[in-house]
């Protein structure tokens, strides 16, 4: 169970250290194009310009939507997981407690991969297309 944890964390953490790297590219790859394109901008950079803000949009959307999906998905499972040990009334409460606290922790770190992911995934590929040209 641990390994898991540190895998899905080492992964959101990877992807955190991706971001850093990426959105500053990007936004110096763009400031730089809106800065050449002056006051009369080709149709290649409107088009650009519009895809600033639209994929800032979609990227934010898809993200809160699947963190709200994994929440709701680790409420279930959670309620679900703490009515069974309620119901069996186990002794060892310390133990108890560790548990909760450690699916807590794994329910928080899901929530928090779902959200970055599409963030990630977008920034990493407009980095990607940007230093193409």
């Amino acid at each position: 169970m641990t390994s898991r944890r540190n895998r899905k964390s080492r992964v959101l953490a990877a992807r955190a250290i991706d971001l850093g790297f990426a959105v500053p590219e990007v936004v110096a790859r763009r400031v730089m194009r809106m800065a050449l394109a002056g006051s009369s901008p080709s149709a290649r950079d409107r088009k650009e310009f519009h895809l600033v803000g639209a994929e800032k949009m979609s990227a934010f959307y898809e993200s809160w939507g699947a963190m709200w999906v994994e929440v709701f998905r680790a409420n279930l499972e959670l309620s679900l997981w703490s009515a069974r040990f309620f119901w069996l009334r186990w002794p060892a409460t310390s133990r108890l407690s560790r548990a909760v606290a450690s699916r807590f922790q794994q329910a928080s770190l899901a929530v928090l991969a779902k959200g970055v992911a599409p963030v990630h995934r977008r920034a990493v590929a407009n980095a990607k297309r940007l230093r193409r040209g």
